[in-house]
């Protein structure tokens, strides 16, 4: 075989210097397997399989070796030797170990992995792959036994190999799924080479579907006893999963036959003490993530994707999935905290865009006894977990019910009422009995430390979503006012101003490096509220600025550098609404008065920048409407369970684009609306100072005379206010001119600007073109220096030119008067020839060529090197003049000056020579 010929060659390569250990391991393989294809006694072949089964499960080198030689031998005796069991047994056995990777703890990482390339080897036979198949059919239970095993060695190395052999081979699959019938060990065995096989193989999936796997697949987890089996029923959801992932057709097929009441009695929980262990955690969130695989439909390219996913949804519902998802995610609490936040993750999905869904969520009532609302749960779950994960959950189930639900939205803010101060701080055990607001306005109003201040930012979260792109919640949250603290601290405040008291309370909290010693996600989000409430809502940014301490905290905010990209954008991002949204004409609140200050606290091109910060920042950039989970496969399980229950306070110490709540803040929905927002601000930013307070006309009363006044008080007055009218053009222009300069280096204007009339537009103008002129002086002098430097150099090789010209010069005389002696000497050896013949004369000719030949190198190497100089001179001499007659210069009348001043003495030397 050329195949195993080529593979011994690579031994070779790899063991060439390993003479001591390698060669004899190779010779005793080689004498194994001599003796058992050519033994005679069928004992001794039998103890030659056993040693050789033993060599190769322990040596790499072994494993090497026996892929060198191996194969055929074992081949052989599966394919002829069927009725010799044992001996077939242990051939099986001998190519499972040789597929098997052996451990080496200190071994180097690019070593050479024998079992992959002995798997390479067998499954580049198709033959090899029915040969193993058809041994499934054998009665012997270890013959199907290691035959399972050893393709499932294959699938593991080769797996696109395998899953294109098995296709082609009639009744390939067919024989697997037999396997699904037979003994509880085997049945566990075919279990596992399914899944590998299922795995992006849609062609294999749907044959699998349709040689009834599904019903297998149900029977055999009820046999296991649901989510409280053990491994078997996590390989069977995992092959569930494979089956229906991005195949829509299978998730039809699944709803339309079995339907989904086999897959709800997984999620219910059984017995009394509700105990879960590691593997039953396991099984449950590989469930919900076939719960989410089914919410999502098949692929993006599917034409009935949507409503194949609509149709999914609405059947989960009706099979009462929401019960079993709340009874794990919400009143489960003693479940572990990666179950808890897949249901809730499940639940979000499941809502999410579905109008019939979410009135189904809330009208759900939970607990025993006293019930409350579903959505109360959640909410104080958001407000009281320690897990962030959780939190993240439980937040995104809200932002799924409040998405493009204006009644839902109106719902739960219709349920905001301030509660009296003293039940605002009811113990905890009693706000059973609040509403949804009440509850979420408690969250809203707690004392003011660093504990209370992250539940107050979850709240915050909470409201966002509650006021998203609804005009009538933004100003139904607008009349809400907060009764202060204490009593002696004075009046009730608007929401508004106590949500901004909790923002500048929380940047303030530093600890001595600088950074925040609470949670960093604490800013951003209450940032994210105020921009959502001020989106497009112009009433909302006039209570925001009725306070006047809110921009200059803003513009501190803005400028502070120890601040992170995201809150200085969205700090940025808040203080453009209060010019975009501004409604008003009042002196100091209006836009006008905001911008100017951006200008002068923080400066255009600063205040800019922070836009293109945070538009380049990771968690903007990579913003996606769903962020895809990894799949739950045995090997990732147990990781899984301990990263969503990781400790808290490792989650403090990330980079903060790496918190989950930023991500999570940071949704696709939420950039976008950034995004936007920062176009209509530039455009408005140049808006106002391209027309600055010309609607802000002069009060008529003030040109007309008062009575009683006389003409010298009347004039007087009237001096003074043209006086101030100038005091103040003056001083519009001047901050006219430093906006322009702003704008002209961030390249704003260029992008927003338009054509105005008038002395703003033409000093925009001015400035543009006076330095655009310094820039082309600048640019005028340096190639002046240029061009200086470019003549002496000109200068400089022209007299070596001329140096070499007389070397060249003094050469060919050279030249000439070896010519001349060669002359003389040919002469003077013809006179000796007439005098004696016989005398040895030498090769003058021969002489002659070899001096000529050495002559005209020389001369040809010096001419090489002038003509390389030259060259050199007339690259430089175009470049220069190109860069002149960009500026306007005649080069031609340059040359001929440079030719007056340096070629005339040339011309002298020439005509004296």
């Amino acid at each position: 075989m050329d195949l195993v010929s080529g593979y011994k060659g690579v031994v070779g390569l790899v063991f060439g210097n390993e003479k001591s250990g390698s060669s004899n391991e190779d010779s005793y393989v080689e004498r194994l397997l001599d003796c058992i294809s050519n033994g005679k006694l069928s004992e001794d072949r039998r103890t030659a399989m056993l040693e050789l089964q033993s060599v190769v499960a322990e040596s790499s080198n072994a494993q090497l070796a026996f892929g060198a030689m191996g194969f055929p031998v074992m081949m052989g005796i599966l394919k002829e030797e069927r009725d010799d069991v044992e001996m077939v047994r242990g051939a099986l056995e001998t190519l499972v170990s040789a597929l098997t990777p052996i451990d080496h703890a200190k071994g180097p990482k690019n070593e050479i992995q024998p079992a992959l390339m002995n798997a390479d080897l067998l499954s580049r036979e198709a033959d090899n792959i029915s040969l193993l198949l058809s041994l499934l059919s054998e009665e012997d239970f270890y013959v199907r036994y290691y035959t399972l095993q050893l393709l499932t060695a294959l699938l593991t190395n080769s797996p696109n190999r395998l899953q294109e052999a098995i296709l082609t081979i009639p009744r390939g699959i067919t024989r697997l799924m037999d396997m699904l019938m037979d003994r509880e060990v085997i049945r566990n065995e075919a279990l596992l080479l399914l899944t590998y096989l299922t795995r992006e193989a849609e062609e294999i999936q749907k044959i699998v579907v349709f040689e009834g796997a599904l019903e297998k697949i149900f029977s055999i987890i009820k046999e296991e006893g649901g989510s409280d089996g053990g491994v078997v029923v996590q390989d069977c959801i995992e092959l569930l999963n494979n089956l229906i992932r991005k195949n829509a057709s299978n998730q039809v097929l699944l709803r339309e036959t079995i339907g989904f009441d086999p897959f709800m009695s997984i999620l219910k929980l059984r017995g009394s003490t509700y105990s879960f262990t590691q593997q039953k955690t396991i099984n449950l969130l590989s469930a919900l993530e076939t719960l989410n695989l089914l919410i999502m439909g098949g692929l993006e390219a599917d034409h009935g994707k949507d409503a194949n996913m609509l149709t999914n949804r609405t059947t989960l519902v009706q099979n009462k999935v929401l019960d079993h998802l709340l009874m794990l995610g919400v009143e489960s609490q003693w479940a572990p905290v990666a179950v808890r936040c897949a249901a809730l993750r499940c639940i979000g999905n499941l809502i999410a865009g579905h109008p019939k869904n979410i009135d189904a969520l809330a009208s759900k009532f939970l607990g025993e006894g006293l019930q409350e609302p579903a959505l109360n749960s959640i909410l104080r779950i958001i407000l009281r977990t320690s897990s962030m994960q959780e939190f993240v959950a439980a937040d995104y189930v809200f932002k799924s019910f409040c998405e493009k639900n204006a009644d839902g939205q109106t719902m739960l803010a219709s349920t905001l009422i301030p509660q009296p101060h003293s039940m605002a701080h009811a113990p905890v055990e009693e706000d059973v009995h609040m509403s949804f607001g009440s509850m979420l306005l408690q969250g809203l109003n707690l004392s003011e430390n660093d504990g209370d201040l992250e539940t107050c930012c979850r709240a915050a979260s909470v409201l966002s979503h509650v006021m998203k792109d609804n005009i009538q919640c933004k100003e139904r949250v607008l009349r809400i006012e907060l009764e202060a603290p204490t009593p002696s601290l004075g009046a009730p405040e608007p929401l508004m101003h106590r949500v901004v008291k909790y923002l500048a309370l929380a940047s303030s909290m530093k600890n001595k490096d600088g950074k925040s010693s609470g949670n960093s996600y604490v800013e951003p989000i209450i940032l994210k509220l105020l921009v959502t409430w001020l989106s497009d809502f112009p009433s909302a940014v006039n209570c925001f600025l009725d306070s006047r301490p809110h921009i200059t905290y803003l513009l501190e905010l803005v400028s502070n550098s120890s601040t992170t990209v995201y809150i200085k954008g969205l700090a940025a991002v808040l203080l453009g609404e209060c010019v975009i949204y501004n409604k008003s004409v009042e002196s100091g609140k209006d836009a006008f008065t905001i911008v100017d200050s951006i200008s002068q606290k923080v400066g255009l091109t600063s205040y800019f920048l922070k836009f293109d910060e945070m538009q380049k920042s990771f968690l903007f950039t990579s913003a996606r409407a769903t962020q895809p989970r990894k799949q739950l496969t045995r090997s990732a399980s147990a990781s899984m369970v301990e990263i969503e229950d990781v400790d808290e306070n490792n989650l403090l110490d990330q980079k903060n684009e790496d918190h989950p709540v930023l991500s999570s803040i940071f949704d696709a929905s939420f950039v976008n609306l950034v995004r936007s927002l920062e176009v209509h601000i530039r455009e408005k930013i140049v808006e106002v100072y391209s027309q600055p307070k010309s609607k802000v006309a002069v009060v008529p009363a003030e040109l007309e005379q008062k009575s009683g006044e006389s003409d010298r008080e009347y004039i007087k007055r009237l001096k003074a206010f043209v006086e101030k009218q100038c005091s103040e053009i003056q001083d519009l222009l001047g901050r006219n001119a430093t906006l322009a300069e702003d704008v002209a280096t961030t390249g704003v204007g260029s992008s927003y600007a338009r054509p105005e009339q008038g002395a703003g537009s033409d000093r925009v103008q001015v400035e543009t073109l006076r330095r655009d002129l310094q820039e082309a002086s600048k640019r005028l002098e340096l190639l002046k220096a240029e061009k200086a430097k470019i003549e002496s150099e000109a200068s400089m090789y022209r007299s070596l030119a001329g140096k070499m010209e007389s070397d060249l010069k003094s050469l060919s005389d050279a030249y000439n008067s070896l010519e001349q002696a060669n002359f003389h000497l040919e002469k003077e050896v013809r006179g000796q020839q007439g005098v004696g013949g016989s005398l040895s004369v030498p090769d003058v000719e021969g002489i002659r060529a070899e001096a000529r030949e050495e002559a005209q190198k020389e001369s040809e190497a010096e001419l090489n090197d002038l003509l390389v100089c030259l060259g050199q001179e007339q690259t430089k001499v175009e470049k220069l003049s190109a860069r002149l007659l960009e500026l306007g210069e005649d080069v031609d009348k340059l040359l001929e000056d440079i030719g007056d001043d340096m070629g005339l003495p040339a011309d002298g030397e020439e005509e004296e020579d």
